[in-house]
Formats: C-alpha cells, structure tokens, sequence
C-alpha cells in the first residue's frame, strides 16, 4: 500500500473524532438522528479545522444503511466508499479552479439526476472564489434543490461570500484547536503509529500548528522524518530576549544568524510578531495564548519582564516594518531598524517611547533606585543617567526626544532635590496660580431704589509696592510673550493706548525696564506707570517696579510735550458715535466738489 500522510490517515471518520468542535458536530449529529438536515450548509473557519472532513461524515451519516444516533457506522459499503473517494453520492467541486459561469451550470444539470443511495451531497470547497456570475447561476438550485440533493459550502474567508448564498443556508463556525487539544491529539497519533518521538517535539509541532491539526500532523511527520529536533524558533526567542534585557547587539546577531541560515526577513518578522502577541496577552489574557504548558510560561515570563509599554511599542514597530518591507530593497535593513527602535527608545523619537522613557524615570524615583535599561530589562547601560533629582532626569529625557520640558508643559516647577538652588517658576505655573486672585468679585445685591451712577474718579495714587526681591523676576521674552495676550488688556483705555506703543527693553532684579518711542511719550507715560505695575503685580504674583526710558537715541528730536499742548485726557468710554448722515453719496460728493457736473447716475430706474 502506498505511504498515507498522517493528517491523512488520522482522518476523523465519525462525528465523535471530530476534535474542538462539538458545537458544529452537535447540531449536525442531532440533524440527521431526527431527520431534520437542511438542504443547505456553510462551513467557515481556517483552515486545517475539520470543514471538509465534517463534510464527507455527513455525507456518510446521510446513506449509511445502519446509523446509530446520527453516527455512521463506516462498515457499510456506502460508508467505505465514501472513505475511499469513490462513491457517487458524494460529489467534491475545487470553486478555486471552477469559479465560472459554465461550471456552475454543469453543476445544476447534473444535480437534477439521482446517485447510488437516498441523499447526494454536493460539496463546494473555497466558495468564496467562485465569480459574481457563477455565484448568481448558483442561487436558484441553492435555494430550491431537489429533494436528494444537500449541499456543503466550505470556505476560509466567509465575509467574500455573497450575502444572498448566505441567507440560504444554515452557517457552521469552525474554530482553532487549542494547544491542549492538539497536544493530546498528537500523542494519541504517536502513540497509535508507533512513532519515536519525544514530548519536546510534540511542543514544537503544536506550536508549528498554531491551532490546525492538519499543520500540526504536517509538522509532527516532518520531524519525524529528520530524525531529530530542529528547533527554527529558536532564533525568535532570541530576539525575544534580546528586547527584553533592552541589548541591540543581541537582536542583531539574531536577526544575521536567522538570515545567514536562509531564513526571509519577512517570514522572521512575522514570527517574531507573532511570537511578541503571545507574550504580550500571556500577561493580560492568558485564556487566550494557544500554547502548550511549558511554552506558556517561557512567553509569559519573556512578557512580565519586558512589560505592556514595551511590549506594544515592540508591536507597533514589527508592524510597521512589515508594512515598510513591502516596498524596501532590503527587507533585513527594515527588520533591524525596527529592533533598535524597539531596544533603544532614546532612538526612537515616538510618542509611546518618550512615554515609556518617562514612566521608567518615574518609577525609578519612587524607587530610589539609578535607572538601569532601556527597553524593559535591567543589564543593559542606563539610557538617562540621574542629575540630581527626578526633575532634571525627566527634563534631559524629554528633551532627548525633541520635546520642551515636562515641568514647563505641566504648569509647575517640580520639587527641587536637597541642597539644589529653587529654580525660578515658569510662567504658565505662575497664571494658572493666580488666577483666582484675577476674579471679579460678586456684584452686590439689588437693592430697593437705584442708586445714582458714581461720578468719574481720578487716577489712584501709586500703591506703596513692596521692595523687590521675592524671587527671580521672568524674563523679557517671557514677559514680552505675557504682555499682548494678558497683561495689557487688563489697563483702562487711556494707559492702554499710551502703553501700546512700547516694549519691555530689559528685566533686571531690581526693575523692569519699559521703552517707548518719544521722551514727550516716556512723561505722558510717567503718570499711569503705577497702572502698569499693578497689573504686572497681578500677573506675576510679586511686586514689580517699572522703569520708563526712550527707545533709541533719536527718539529727543521728537521731544514734543504732549501735556504742554493743551490736550486734555480723553476716556474712551466716554466718547459716542457720531450721529447718522441721511444724505446720499451724490449730496455729499456734490457738496465737496462745488461745481462738480454729474455725467452719468448709477441709480437704477426710470426715474434717476
């Protein structure tokens, strides 16, 4: 007899040797036991889960002349002949190479005909290949075949499949073996076959498998034919170690070893990929990893030590150099790329690694411990060494990565260290502090008979300010950066107007110094300066002094005396609009230009 493939000869041949999926095997077992089997079937899911061989059970289940609750009993001739592939009742179609209008139409012509037994199941492998034409001719037998005839859609991808074939059948999921089944699975097969193989191999097939017994069986015959077990994996959990313990080199070396042996980048990233995902959920999910016992521990200890930010960051990079690949001369250079981005995250200028790098320094200053690692180990050399404080390690990290630093965005200044000098608040810090104290305060209350509005009051004196010196003073960028958007909008009209023109010219620890353009200017200015200083007062939460001086030596053939010209101060508030002008533009034009002659009137109509 000619040499059988293992996934071929451990066949399931009744419903009850169907492995991981009792609830498709359930529904069909109960069917034919009652005589309730629909005309129609859909079977999806990936493959190597049983679809095709589910298919010819219930093909031998529906003409076996001695059923036994919906099992065949696979000693009848009907039986045997199914398992030998030449029954007539049973009729397989690849919709793979047969995916056209013509064989289709063969199809329903020969479906009208009788076979051997009392039901002839036609079965349809990949039917999500057949053509939108072919799908069509299929519909009407589908719907309505004859009373003979059942048919057995089987297909990888179910959401290719028309909406109007699936509505006219009954729709079985078929689902991956878990680990533990395929283990069991493969060491009955061994134990059955006589074959020498040890548990370490059976691991290794089922982890090949991933989940499909027929993978798995391939995998099993093929070790068993080397003699010995070549563990190709091998290489991915070295790379896997390498991002855990953060060591670039390592990862490298891998990636050239894997290469130098015939290994495709593209395949190696995948497995890595792959490898990673199982790592990352053995942490979060571990109901979820289809893996045996002791390959689940390895991933979940590899997943603890590199950690969830990492571990997605690691994911995100793999995966993006598998887009990247598709397009790159060199798939290898992608590949390492993406291994020292996943290594080094001071190399990488992301989001997600600037956060990890972040959390790291965190943790480590809840610790008290130097930060050691860079990519969720603890061998490799530290990324940002300490400076003192936590401050100034999140500061030299953020700004490693291109971005400000972290006590400035935050608002805040962090706590400085022991014996460390206070360093001088940011800006932001200082307006979020005082905003409150910036508050209108609550409007009286109403009372019974309205009072009459209060006369206008003079400028207030100066407040008595006191001596400078609680700390640093901003600086004139930063001041100049506060003094459009909130510090001269809180001046009345006039000093807004008068202050308008100048600039902060420098900041010193004793004053600020404000230049404006005329010395006429500078005098008008000295009058409202204690305005300027009480709302820097505001702002910044200190006392601040302000010196008036003139911006640039030409500024004295100017010297007007604004105050010597007689005008007087004009609140703005007071002034009104001017009263509306009735007359038209042709009045007014005519009475500008005396003696003006009008050419030609633009005003429409008859009578212009």
């Amino acid at each position: 007899m000619a040499f059988q493939s293992l996934y071929r000869r451990y066949r399931p041949r009744r419903f009850g040797e169907v492995r991981g999926q009792d609830h498709v095997v359930r529904g069909l077992r109960n069917a034919v036991a009652t005589g309730t089997v629909s005309h129609a079937y859909l079977f999806s899911g990936p493959r190597g889960t049983g679809k095709t061989s589910t298919a010819r059970i219930l093909a031998k289940a529906l003409n076996c002349q001695a059923p036994v609750d919906g099992e065949p009993c696979c000693a009848c001739p009907s039986c045997l002949a199914v398992e030998a592939g030449t029954s007539l009742d049973v009729s397989e179609l690849d919709a793979a190479s047969n995916n056209g209008v013509d064989a289709m139409r063969d199809l329903v012509a020969r479906v009208a005909l009788a076979g051997a037994g009392r039901t002839r199941l036609y079965i349809l492998d990949e039917v999500h290949m057949l053509s939108a034409g072919a799908s069509n001719a299929l519909l009407k037998t589908l719907e309505e075949p004859p009373a003979h005839v059942v048919f057995v859609l089987a297909t990888t991808d179910p959401q290719k499949v028309l909406p109007t074939i699936r509505s006219r059948t009954q729709a079985f999921e078929f689902r991956l073996l878990s680990a533990a089944t395929l283990v069991e699975h493969l060491r009955w097969v061994v134990a059955d076959a006589g074959l020498d193989v040890d548990d370490q191999a059976v691991e290794l097939a089922v982890r090949r498998g991933q989940g499909s017994a027929r993978d798995a069986l391939s995998a099993l015959e093929q070790i068993v034919a080397a003699g010995t077990t070549v563990d190709d994996d091998a290489v991915v959990e070295e790379m896997a170690e390498a991002l855990c313990e953060g060591d670039t080199a390592r990862a490298l070396t891998a990636v050239a070893t894997a290469c130098g042996a015939g290994r495709d980048a593209r395949h190696l990233a995948e497995a890595l990929l792959a490898h990673l995902r199982d790592a990352f959920l053995s942490v979060v999910a571990p109901e979820v990893v289809s893996l045996p016992d002791a390959a689940r521990e390895r991933v979940a200890d590899q997943g603890r030590r590199l950690g969830a930010p990492a571990a997605v960051r690691s994911l995100d990079a793999v995966g993006e150099a598998l887009l990247a690949m598709r397009d790159a001369p060199d798939a290898r250079v992608v590949l390492e790329v993406a291994l020292v981005r996943a290594t080094r995250p001071e190399a990488d200028t992301s989001p997600a690694a600037l956060l990890e790098r972040i959390e790291r320094l965190e943790q480590a200053s809840r610790r008290g411990a130097p930060l050691t690692g860079t990519g969720g180990g603890s061998s490799a050399p530290p990324a940002v060494a300490p400076a003192g404080s936590a401050r100034e390690a999140a500061r030299q990290a953020v700004t490693a990565g291109g971005g400000r630093s972290a006590e400035v965005r935050s608002g805040a200044p962090a706590p400085a260290a022991p014996g460390e000098p206070p360093s001088r608040p940011a800006l932001g810090a200082v307006r979020r502090e005082q905003a409150p104290r910036s508050a209108p305060p609550p409007a009286p209350a109403a009372s019974a008979s309205p009072l009459p509005p209060p006369p206008p009051a003079s400028p207030p004196p100066p407040p008595d300010l006191p001596a400078a010196g609680s700390g640093p003073l901003p600086t004139r960028e930063e001041l100049t950066l506060a003094w459009a958007d909130h510090i001269l909008g809180r001046l009345r009209p006039v000093a807004k107007g008068l202050f308008g023109a100048g600039r902060f010219a420098a900041v010193d620890d004793e004053a600020v110094t404000f230049a404006l353009p005329t010395d006429a200017m500078r005098r008008k200015c000295e009058s409202r300066r204690h305005e300027v200083e009480a709302a820097l007062a505001a702002f910044l939460g200190r006392p601040a002094r302000l010196r008036l001086t003139v911006d640039g030596p030409a500024a004295a053939d100017f010297d007007v005396d604004v105050s010597e010209s007689g005008a007087a101060d004009v609140d703005l508030d007071e002034l009104a609009d001017v009263p509306p002008d009735g007359r038209s533009q042709l009045d007014r034009l005519s009475e500008v230009f005396p003696g003006a002659e009008l050419v030609d009137d633009p005003r429409p109509g008859p009578d212009r």
